[in-house]
């Protein structure tokens, strides 16, 4: 009997991106196998990516076809919270409840007490905000205020240098020194710290500035550790030096910025001694930091979010934005600060959300920061939730009003992801999301200045819709008869973009879908400020912000202390300041449910300088309980001296479900804001711990 072979498997590679809020947006090369995705590699051809890629995105097979994956269409049968059940219904009687109870509530208590909720899940540019804001819009819901990452930062810095732009990360490998300022980069900007390294082969000096010695720091050749939110003290105290010490571009600072007089009589107010004492360093750190800066040409700053969550968050990136102008490292192609590239982006938001949709007067808007207060208090009450791109139930700061909001019997949630998340559990309707490698996207970048296409290398699994799909078929459902609700996800990817602009000359939809990614037609090897032309309302670096004033903001960088301060009463109950930035294995709470990851993460851990530690009579791997006015979580200690004394550090975010307590580290964090733009102060947060 003749026994046939096998057929060989169908086997294709498909060009992707990483859809995660990562500056690195990485291009994806994925391997196909008769209708299975059965590797992820990081695509050669594209320069930012040069085929590495974070062990998160490269086991990301494990991700797509995880048991636990959402596949239909479920309806809540039973309480909400930790252990809710679903039973399985139609895409059509999913579309039916959300529309009849979306029309009830319109009818009864106005839209605007429907309130959607979502952030950066995928930041592709469909995925991220598209046919969902024209939804929305159109049915005159609430808006969205999206604050919890980097609002009051990205205000702050477009104050200073007018947008999300800087040096082209590219030409830091040229750089002589690189200050890593609030940016670990090894975990969060790996691309950026690969060209960190070829630097420092050059013969580049690499500083980085962090409460903790991150592996990041660990890697470079000098570690300032400074406290939690006194990072604007510590560029104010540089400036003190730079001007003291006279190791200024008096040229640049002449032709190219606005208000230095003003910015010298208050950095005058900031001489090493007092910032010594704020920061938690020595004077020596300050003075050799200053003349490091001063000294040393070409000289970046890459800086980052983190230092964007606390009371005076905005004031921080600003403050770290006005140092190049000062020294004139804006002339260097390697010199000068970059915080985000986003803003080198044509990217046509009108074109793609559609806000003229929204009714006249334009519908009450609603902070994400603050969504716990508002499910408890806002006025009208809000009645409806939409929840995609977002697990606000682990991610929103002070969980205990987040929880207890979303726990209302009279709120009606819908909930759109890949998993059952902590968010899920409180759903009435929870509908099957696709990941990206089932749809079709198009990216731009806060990292590098490349375009991306994402093809769908996949059939979605189940009944899996990504986002423009399920808002185009509600749209249907509630009769809204715009001919934008019939645009295919190719028509919005021609829309995502002015194709006209200067910087897309020679690129178009069809080319880029092609190619698969395309660098932004912008001057390499070239200093984008070296002769001024900032994108502020003067064309110059502002020391003195016009638009700040006419906010009543103070218009001159300052130091603004946290709200929990060391200083403050408060700091005699809670002594120690903590920080939760995220685990080298999860991206907020993306991947913290893989099994690889949660193994190698162990427990939610607490990490405690080994003074803080015996003070209190813990020891390594100790249960911990930590613990503010506004509740409590349990962890694991780990005494390190990577963590400097007075502050304890808790890596995120775990989901609350997968936790031995069944919490996070949101339970202590506050819902208070930012100087500017609202945004979350994750970090303005003191605690105490205590064994268990």
């Amino acid at each position: 009997m003749t026994v046939s072979a096998p057929k060989p498997a169908l086997t294709r590679v498909v060009r992707g991106a990483c859809p995660h809020d990562c500056p690195d947006t990485c291009a994806l090369d994925v391997t196909v196998a008769d209708g299975r995705v059965v590797k992820v590699a990081g695509a050669a051809d594209h320069p930012p990516t040069a085929g590495v890629l974070c062990t998160k995105v490269a086991s990301y097979p494990e991700r797509i076809y995880h048991p636990d994956r959402l596949l239909h269409p479920l309806r809540r049968v039973g309480p909400k919270g930790p252990g809710a059940r679903f039973e399985r219904i139609s895409w059509d009687a999913a579309l039916a409840c959300i529309a009849e109870r979306f029309r009830q509530i319109a009818a009864a208590d106005g839209a605007e007490t429907i309130v959607p909720y979502s952030y950066a899940g995928n930041s592709g540019l469909l995925g991220y905000g598209s046919m969902d804001r024209r939804f929305f819009h159109r049915l005159g819901a609430a808006q969205l205020d999206r604050t919890i990452c980097a609002s009051a930062g990205a205000m702050g810095y477009r104050a200073t240098i007018g947008g999300s732009v800087g040096f082209d990360a590219d030409n830091v490998v040229d750089a002589r020194l690189i200050i890593l300022w609030g940016s670990n980069s090894v975990v969060s900007n790996l691309h950026f710290w690969r060209l960190a390294q070829e630097a420092r082969r050059r013969g580049a000096h690499l500083i980085a500035i962090d409460p903790c010695r991150t592996t990041t720091a660990e890697k470079c050749d000098q570690h300032i550790a400074l406290l939690p939110g006194t990072d604007s003290a510590l560029a104010l105290g540089m400036m003190h030096v730079l001007i003291r010490d006279d190791l200024l571009d008096h040229d640049y600072i002449a032709r190219h910025t606005l208000g230095f007089d003003a910015l010298r009589q208050r950095a005058m107010a900031y001489p090493p001694e007092r910032v010594a004492a704020i920061c938690g360093i020595s004077t020596t750190e300050i003075e050799g930091l200053a003349h490091a800066y001063g000294t040393t040409r070409p000289a970046a700053i890459r800086t980052n979010y983190g230092i964007n969550r606390t009371a005076g968050g905005g004031m921080a990136l600003r403050t770290v934005a006005c140092l190049p102008a000062l020294t004139g490292a804006w002339r260097d192609a390697a010199g000068g600060v970059l915080l985000s590239t986003s803003g080198n982006y044509p990217v046509n938001s009108a074109a793609l959300e559609r806000p003229d949709l929204m009714p006249t007067p334009t519908p009450r808007t609603i902070n994400m920061s603050t969504i716990g207060r508002d499910l408890l208090h806002a006025q009208p009450a809000i009645k409806a939730l939409f929840v995609y791109n977002s697990n606000p139930v682990a991610v929103a700061p002070q969980a205990q009003e987040v929880v207890r909001g979303f726990a209302r019997d009279d709120l009606f949630t819908v909930v759109h992801d890949l998993f059952q998340t902590d968010t899920a559990d409180y759903a009435d309707i929870l509908l099957p999301a696709t990941s990206h490698m089932e749809q079709l996207d198009i990216h731009k970048s806060y990292g590098h200045l490349h375009l991306q296409v994402n093809q769908p290398a996949i059939a979605p699994l189940g009944e899996a819709l990504p986002n423009t799909e399920l808002f185009r078929r509600l749209a249907r459902e509630m009769g809204f008869s715009e001919a934008c609700f019939a645009d295919s996800d190719e028509d919005l990817c021609r829309q995502a973009f002015d194709w006209s602009d200067p910087r897309l000359a020679g690129q178009s939809w069809e080319r880029l879908k092609a190619d698969g990614h395309a660098r932004l037609n912008l001057p390499q090897n070239q200093a984008p400020f070296a002769h001024g032309g900032f994108p502020t309302p003067s064309g110059k670096c502002e020391f003195y912000s016009q638009m700040l004033a006419d906010l009543g903001l103070d218009p001159l960088p300052d130091f603004i202390a946290p709200r929990e301060w060391r200083q403050s009463p408060l700091a005699a109950e809670f002594p120690l300041a903590l920080i939760t930035p995220p685990a080298r294995n999860f991206l907020n709470t993306s991947f913290a449910n893989s099994p690889r990851f949660l193994a190698q993460e162990e427990s939610p851990a607490v990490h405690l300088n080994p003074a803080d530690a015996t003070a209190r009579g813990i020891a390594d791997d100790h249960p911990v309980r930590i613990f503010n006015r506004r509740g409590e979580f349990h962890a694991r200690a780990v005494v390190t001296d990577r963590v400097r004394q007075g502050v304890a550090m808790a890596t995120s975010i775990w989901w609350r479900k997968l936790s031995p307590d069944g919490r996070n580290c949101n339970e202590v964090t506050s819902q208070a804001l930012t100087d500017m733009a609202g945004g979350a102060t994750f970090y303005d947060c003191l605690v105490e711990v205590t064994c268990l």
